[in-house]
């Protein structure tokens, strides 16, 4: 599900440029639809949804609405783009709070309180008694994704790929239980979760929300994760019981697209989308989920928001789900013929109700018309609004009573769901090598270096207080634990000594080393890779591990990561090396079983690990399966197990997939060439940081500096609200203006610079150099620098980054 951002609301795509994105190039052919065979799938049936009495309610509930009030169940907008007045005129069901968007009135950061005041805003419209109008209730979602993880104090757990490690469904119960407490407390009635993708490439970007590559561990997972969220069949599964509604997702086969690319197509035949993707559905199905969410990705080139034989004759037929389907982030509009305010083939092929965040009123202005002439047949809108209507019923969203609200202060980061995610944070901690330095005696003079090993934030991974899980500091987590907080507490308790440095200097020789790094965090699209080599051309890390191993210091990594990398060189300099995950909130749980031996490691993998940075589906099972540890695999200190020198040959040159660094510590980066144009030369000097680590430019006149390579394809990157950074230092100020061009796009920047000698930072987001004229989708001459009088520029780096703090759009 893609979010907001103001970069994103000021430079939103065009329903036309949405509709050329999703329609086949021009010359080629629809794709024809890959048979579907219902009777070959798994039967299921959810569990006691329909009840006489209710039913009989919502037929007597449907019978006043108008038609207008029917559609308007249909659709869910965004809190970024609706008010609550605005459901005076538009009577939509739903309202969501996307990864980016904020409460009403209050910061993006915020506590639960405005969190409540949102909710409540609008749902005090939606039940005004007002002639013309029948009440209905909002049923409002959000991403409570490894937790409450939009609303500041929440209790983070680990992130799938880390939970997966555990083998531990009943502690699966207690997270969603404890996830549904926090959410309820906010007033939030919807948990987008749990997601049942079953990642087969780890290039993926959001590989990390799947619990494993192994379906039958994902199928374990699903009850369990909804019956606590949700209360098992049977049972109170209202709010006022502290229960949500689970949406799991995505309905189908997201984890299975060709290279690994985000909303990509998923390439298999019928039996092998039945056999893996299909492995969490039947389960969830029958465990009582309320609703599913539709997946961005296509099945043979099919979007599956418009797949009608399986979100209507598989997952409403054979599987026998009463609940309501839910669209993504405006997935409708990816539909061949479709635009984002205007796709009534998605509600024909089954879909329930449109995520439409930005896109709502012209969506609602669309449904209407084609419920009107019967585009969209009225037995379609009925079904889809008794679906959305039943789950109300169920959640008990027609009672005025939210006694969790009440005692939100107590709820959000109790004590007991903390000690449920620490527990969790041990359990999925996997020891990949130990050669004798763990466990660390308690009374150790311990060095924690690292740039993760005090940054709760970097540890929490992304969906944590944002989209992608970027810009936040320890101050943004009240009650969470840093990795290196938790060490220091467990020495201090032991009479032991944890001292922080992150750059690995010492004044005094420490016992041993914890070093804690990895992937920063990400979401989904910002998270897609080319190679799976860890820091590929920017070996930080390594660089630090070395030199304390130089040093003679036993050392110990923590790996923080989403997936598996190929780390072979970071494994051969660490004595010991422990993959973490994005552990979450309760970096704690880490010492626990680091230092003083009390608690030993029962995580093991739940994703093969790779020998090679070219093993990009690397799952058991399949054709030349060659894994450097395999699925299952986990040491312990009651099991050890040597790990030999290993291979540090990555078997892929990073060149041949670098599409996203074109300047680095002053060298082009490969398959990248630099010219010169005109009255401008260069020459290397120091950086901020490096000697020779810049490439300075000196224009004499008019000139211009060209940066020329591959084609690039950066849509999907404008998408995500990416943008080109450049790190510079302006050395004699411009009398005239300078453009920076990527492809067709130019943009004056002179006026963006800041004074002459300063290291700085300028990003100007993708989308800006689309709306200045660069078509993204194949951006032949990547950059160029130009200017017509006397000026002079150093350049450290220049990049496509990820973090949008910052960012301008110059004009």
């Amino acid at each position: 599900m893609r979010r907001f951002n103001r970069i994103a609301q000021a430079f939103a795509l065009s329903s036309c440029a949405a509709l050329a994105l999703a329609q086949p190039a021009l010359g080629e052919e629809a794709p024809t639809p890959t048979p579907v065979h219902p009777d070959k799938w798994p039967a299921a049936k959810s569990p006691d949804f329909i009840d006489p009495a209710i039913e009989a309610k919502i037929t007597k509930l449907m019978a006043r609405m108008s038609l207008r009030e029917k559609v308007g169940q249909m659709i869910q907008a965004d809190t970024a783009a609706i008010t609550p007045e605005d459901l005076r005129e538009y009577p939509l069901g739903s309202i969501l709070a996307g990864g980016n968007s904020p409460p009403l009135g209050a910061p993006d950061r915020s506590p639960a309180e405005p969190w409540i005041a949102t909710s409540h805003a609008f749902d005090a419209v939606a039940l005004e008694k007002r002639k013309g109008h029948v009440a209905v209730p909002i049923i409002f979602g959000i991403d409570a994704v490894h937790g409450n993880s939009n609303v500041v104090g929440a209790t983070l757990f680990p992130h799938n790929s880390g939970l997966g490690a555990m083998h531990d469904p009943e502690l699966m119960r207690d997270i969603g239980r404890a996830t549904a407490a926090e959410t309820a407390a906010s007033g939030i009635h919807w948990a987008f979760g749990p997601t049942l993708a079953v990642p087969q490439d780890d290039r993926w970007g959001r590989a990390y929300e799947g619990y494993s590559e192994n379906p039958a561990l994902v199928a374990a997972y699903a009850a369990p994760m909804i019956e606590g969220l949700q209360g098992a069949p049977g049972t109170p599964n209202t709010v006022q019981a502290g229960r949500v509604s689970a949406s799991v997702k995505h309905f189908l086969g997201d984890g299975g697209t060709s290279e690994g690319i985000d909303q990509g197509d998923t390439q298999v035949d019928e039996d092998t989308l039945i056999r893996i993707h299909d492995a969490g559905y039947p389960p969830a199905v029958d465990a009582g989920t309320m609703t599913v969410m539709a997946s961005f990705q296509s099945w043979n080139g099919i979007k599956m928001h418009g797949n009608k034989a399986l979100l209507t004759d598989v997952l409403k037929g054979r599987m026998g789900f009463d609940g309501f389907v839910v669209g993504d982030w405006n997935g409708h509009g990816q539909i061949p013929g479709c635009t984002n305010t205007d796709c009534p083939d998605t509600f024909n092929a089954g879909l329930d109700m449109a995520m439409a965040p930005d896109s709502w009123k012209g969506l609602f202005n669309s449904t209407l018309k084609h419920a009107e002439d019967g585009t969209i047949p009225m037995a379609r809108i009925d079904d889809a609004v008794r679906r959305i209507l039943r789950i109300k019923f169920k959640l008990g969203l027609f009672d005025a009573a939210r006694p969790y609200e009440a005692k939100w202060q107590d709820v959000m980061g109790a004590p007991e769901h903390r000690a449920i995610a620490r527990r969790a944070v041990r359990e999925s901690l996997v020891l990949l090598k130990n050669e004798g330095v763990l466990p660390i005696k308690s009374s150790a003079n311990v060095l924690v270096a690292g740039e993760a090993a005090d940054d709760i934030g970097r540890q929490s991974g992304g969906w944590t207080l944002s989209w992608q899980g970027d810009g936040n500091t320890n101050a943004d987590f009240p009650g969470a634990t840093s990795i290196y907080a938790g060490i220091a507490q467990a020495l201090d308790a032991g009479g032991g000594t944890a001292t922080l440095s992150v750059d690995g200097s010492f004044t005094q020789k420490p016992d041993v080393a914890i070093v804690v790094f990895g992937e920063e965090p990400y979401a989904e699209l910002r998270g897609d890779i080319r190679s799976l080599e860890f820091q590929p051309g920017d070996k930080k890390a390594l660089a630090l591990l070395s030199k304390l191993k130089a040093a003679g210091i036993p050392t110990v990594s923590v790996f923080l990561s989403g997936r598996p990398l190929w780390v072979n060189p970071e494994i051969n300099q660490s004595d010991a090396f422990v993959a973490a995950w994005y552990p979450g909130s309760e970096g704690a749980g880490i010492a626990d079983v680091l230092v003083g031996g009390q608690t030993d490691f029962t995580g093991k993998l739940s994703f093969s690990w790779p020998k090679r940075a070219d093993q990009f589906r690397l799952n058991a099972g399949e054709a030349d399966y060659d894994p450097l540890f395999a699925l299952g695999y986990g040491l312990s200190y009651a099991k050890t197990g040597h790990v030999p020198a290993l291979g540090e040959e990555p078997g892929i040159d990073a060149s041949a997939t670098n599409t996203s660094t074109y300047i680095a510590d002053g060298i082009l980066a490969k398959p990248f060439t630099m010219s010169l144009d005109g009255a401008v030369s260069q020459r290397l000097v120091d950086s901020a940081d490096r000697q020779e680590g810049a490439i300075r430019l000196d224009w004499a006149g008019e000139g211009q500096m060209n940066i020329d390579g591959p084609n690039l394809k950066l849509d999907r990157e404008a998408n995500a609200d990416m943008n080109v950074e450049v790190i510079y230092r302006l050395d004699t100020a411009p009398s005239a203006p300078v453009t920076l061009s990527l492809g067709s796009g130019t943009v004056r920047i002179d006026e963006a610079l800041t004074k002459v000698g300063t290291w700085s930072s300028l990003k100007i987001s993708l989308k800006c150099f689309g709306e200045h004229g660069a078509y993204l989708g194949g951006v032949t001459k990547p950059f160029a620098l130009k200017a017509k009088a006397p000026f002079a520029v150093s350049i450290s780096d220049m990049r496509i980054a990820t973090d949008p703090a910052g960012t301008v759009c110059p004009k």
